[in-house]
């Protein structure tokens, strides 16, 4: 299994921000015989594995993003301790995935958000400054944002957070292309750029 971790950090140096990039490979390499906590183990001769989502990322201490998790995925999504989700999709959630956050006492926040070629053409900024104040809320994390595709809108409300945390433009549009790769949206990155995060309204420190 083999997995990327990004890690983004704001640096203040004389007055100025600046963001750098680290990206870790977190790789689990099969062992004849792998210790008991590591992504592969085994129960009763049967081997158990530990996959993350789709496009699964961390962007933050306590802050992840992914594609739709799967039933598959469930085993990993429980190391990490979630307490919430945010879903961007107007869509109902399934119903294997309620059983999976009832049972682990996960909340759950949907913010549904149509997705289409235009996704952030149109899409009320209330809607994204909710689910921001969710996503800052460190009463809420761990949590975990996605979409379908962890591309689009997961990129997009990911995007608008490192506004928040006084990133350069050009560092917000890097990061949501690196995950939208030949699918980046020109509408999604105007959308960003045309975000203002001082309507975000954040809890006290």
């Amino acid at each position: 299994m083999r997995f990327f971790v990004t890690k983004a950090m704001n640096n203040t140096h004389n007055g100025q921000h600046t963001v750098c990039h680290a990206t870790i490979e977190a790789s689990s390499a099969v062992a004849d015989d792998p210790p008991e906590n590591s992504p592969m183990s085994a129960v009763n001769g049967e081997e158990l594995f530990y996959m993350p989502p789709l496009n699964f990322s961390m962007v933050d201490y306590g802050i992840f993003r992914s594609g739709f998790p799967k039933t598959t995925n469930f085993r990993f999504l429980k190391t990490l301790g979630l307490r919430s989700v945010i879903y961007l999709c107007p869509e109902p959630y399934p119903e294997e995935n309620m059983q999976f956050l009832d049972a682990n006492r996960i909340r759950l926040f949907q913010f549904g958000i149509e997705g289409s070629k235009e996704s952030f053409a149109n899409i009320p900024h209330y809607i994204i400054t909710s689910a921001l104040e969710v996503l800052v809320d460190e009463r809420n994390h761990p949590v975990l944002i996605h979409c379908k595709r962890g591309k689009h809108r997961t990129g997009c409300l990911v995007g608008c957070l490192r506004k928040l945390q006084n990133w350069c433009l050009a560092s917000v549009i890097d990061e949501y292309v690196r995950f939208a790769a030949d699918k980046a949206r020109v509408s999604d990155q105007r959308f960003m750029e045309m975000f203002n995060p001082s309507s975000v309204k954040l809890l006290p420190s």
